[in-house]
């Protein structure tokens, strides 16, 4: 079931259920994807008809963002919980650990990608790395050519919204691959590039606050997140 959110639908599932969709799928041959979009991709939706067509065609759409949980809310058709995209990814993994399975890291800055790479096998021994590339690049040919030779199970898209959307939208049939997910700056994190806010801040739903505390450069693309919730207060004003 899926639940809309300012024209965006977000599939009403907590965390544990997203991850064992996520697993169903990666013994599918049909070519999957994730999103996980949060109200500032919302609000690019609203605006981008082809970011909207690549949203709404994933298979499994998740409310990365405590701004859609409330907006949810305010509308009156609640979605269970957040599901961060972040999170959702390192769960699969750690699931894949077990069994083996790979996965392909793509996006970030050259050398992130690696380094992500370095800790992710040693926080989830079993997990093969089937590849990885970085984000700077200009045709996406030699990019498909090098993930479709790894052939992983699961490949992380961490472009940055909407860019991460279309490109899985539109290379989906091209790919030799059991399931994508766009995580945006996922890659960053898991490196330790960036660091992630403590999990007191994570239980409060205040991890935008923090990043914005240790990015101040982020509050041009924070302020769509009031914008978002005005939007939310006057589609249930008008009883849409």
């Amino acid at each position: 079931m899926r639940t809309e959110v300012l024209g965006v639908e977000f599939d009403a599932v907590t965390m544990a259920e997203a991850v064992e969709r996520g697993m169903a799928m990666l013994d599918t041959a049909s070519p999957d994807y994730v999103v996980t979009p949060n109200p500032e991709v919302v609000m690019v939706c609203r605006e981008d008809p082809e970011a909207a067509r690549a949203v709404a065609n994933a298979s499994l759409v998740l409310p990365d963002g405590i701004g859609v949980i409330y907006g949810a809310k305010m509308l009156g058709r609640p979605l269970p919980e957040r599901v961060p995209g972040a999170d959702f990814a390192l769960h699969m993994m750690e699931r894949m650990a077990a069994s083996g399975r790979s996965v392909f890291l793509l996006g970030a800055k050259p050398g992130v990608a690696e380094l992500a790479a370095e800790k992710l096998s040693a926080r989830f021994p079993g997990l093969r790395i089937a590849g990885v590339h970085d984000g700077y690049f200009k045709e996406d040919g030699p990019v498909i050519d090098a993930i479709n030779a790894a052939a992983p199970d699961l490949l992380l898209v961490c472009l940055g919204a909407p860019k991460q959307e279309k490109w899985m939208f539109e290379n989906r049939d091209k790919l030799k691959v059991r399931l994508m997910a766009g995580l945006g700056g996922s890659l960053d994190v898991y490196a330790g590039v960036v660091e992630r806010a403590p999990e007191r801040w994570q239980r409060m739903n205040l991890e935008w606050l923090y990043r914005l505390k240790k990015e101040p450069k982020r509050l041009g693309r924070m302020m769509k997140l009031p914008k978002f919730l005005v939007c939310v207060a006057g589609e249930r004003l008008s009883g849409k």
